[in-house]
This record gives C-alpha cells, sequence and structure tokens, in this order.
C-alpha cells in the first residue's frame, strides 16, 4: 500500500467562447432584407430567397443559439433558436410550395395553415418582448416590429385585408432588418473594443429580476 500523495493540485480547464450574438442578429438581419425585398416588390419570387433563409435565417441563428446556451445566455439562447428554427420551417414551406419535393395536390395542402404558424409565433415572441424591454431599446424596437410582422402575415394569409396588412409585413421587415443591422454592427464594436461605441438604449426597467 502506498501513502496518499500530498499537495497535489486539481486543475480546471475552461473553454472561453466569445459571444454569438452578433452572428445571429447578422443573420436576422440579413435574411429579412433579402425577404423585405420581396414583399417590397423590388424583386420578386422566393425560389432564390431560400438559400438565404436556410443558411442565414436558420442556420446562423441556430448555432449562435447553441453557444448562447453553453454560455448560460438564456435570452439569446431562446431568441435566436426560436426565431431561427422560423426561418427553417418557412424554408421548407417555400420549397415545398414550388413543387421541390414532388407536385402539390390542392386537397392535401392548404396555404392558410401558415397564417396559424404565424399567430403562434406571434403570440409567443408577446412574451420575447417583454425581455427584451429589459434588455435594451434596440432590441425591444426589434421585436415589436417582429410582432407587427407576424400578426400581419398571419392576417394577410388569410385574406383578411390582405393589402393593407401585406403592406404593414413589408414595412416592419425592411425595418426589422436595418435596425437589426445597427444592433449587429454595435455589438460587434462592443466586444471588440470592451465599450460601447454605438449606443443600444438603456433597458426600460419596469420588471426586476430577482
Amino acid at each position: 500500500m502506498t501513502a496518499p500523495q500530498q499537495g497535489l493540485q486539481i486543475v480546471e480547464t475552461r473553454t472561453t467562447l466569445a459571444d454569438p450574438t452578433a452572428l445571429g442578429v447578422f443573420g436576422l438581419s440579413l435574411v429579412t432584407f433579402v425577404a423585405a425585398s420581396a414583399k417590397m416588390h423590388w424583386t420578386e419570387g422566393v425560389g432564390y430567397l431560400i438559400p438565404w433563409t436556410m443558411f442565414l435565417g436558420s442556420i446562423a441563428q441556430i448555432w449562435a443559439s447553441s453557444l448562447d446556451f453553453k454560455k448560460n445566455n438564456y435570452f439569446g439562447a431562446i431568441v435566436l433558436g426560436v426565431y431561427g428554427l422560423f426561418w427553417m420551417a418557412v424554408s421548407m414551406h417555400w420549397a415545398i410550395s414550388l413543387g421541390w419535393f414532388g407536385a402539390i395536390n390542392p386537397a392535401q395542402f392548404d396555404p392558410k395553415q401558415i397564417a396559424f404558424a404565424f399567430f403562434g409565433y406571434g403570440i409567443f415572441s408577446l412574451f420575447i418582448m417583454v425581455v427584451a424591454f429589459e434588455t435594451n431599446k434596440v432590441f425591444a424596437t426589434i421585436v415589436v416590429l417582429i410582432n407587427v410582422l407576424l400578426f400581419s402575415l398571419g392576417f394577410a394569409a388569410l385574406g383578411v385585408a390582405k393589402a393593407q396588412f401585406s403592406t404593414a409585413a413589408a414595412w416592419s421587415e425592411l425595418l426589422i432588418s436595418l435596425l437589426g443591422f445597427y444592433a449587429c454592427g454595435a455589438i460587434f464594436f462592443r466586444n471588440f473594443f470592451g465599450r460601447e461605441i454605438l449606443p443600444l438604449g438603456a433597458p426600460l426597467g419596469l420588471i426586476k429580476r430577482s
């Protein structure tokens, strides 16, 4: 039997992860910018939108979400994950509607079903909006516009005041993208320089965290 060794030190190795928020927000900004071009009738069709919705809207946000989970950034992990999955589903919806997976039987495909997906996302986004007001004013404004976009898309898909809601969706999506680019740049500068260069606005402080 050997005597227990004395003075042993246990060394814990931790991997430091960079903040992925700028990457996720850039994915959201770019995909909404490209999608808004179709809604504003600057471009036509959705076929060429799918690569951007899949890679930037979906994969970039989901990847950033997974990193935020590792960093214990609850808000970023949930929000980027939720909206990343949204764009993945939208990509599949467009691909199916374009016949990428075979001919469509109208009796089996009701395009109005996506309206209820928009409404469902809008409902959860209302909860996200409450928390966004306690992060910063730019994020809060973006989520408010996301709610306008989702409910407008839902009503337009159901054919309710389609022209008006389609216009509201187009402008809200364009503003989301522009504010998103600003937020992305602000976060990128802050993490690189270690200080705030572009202000995002202080949280409202209406609900205190325990």
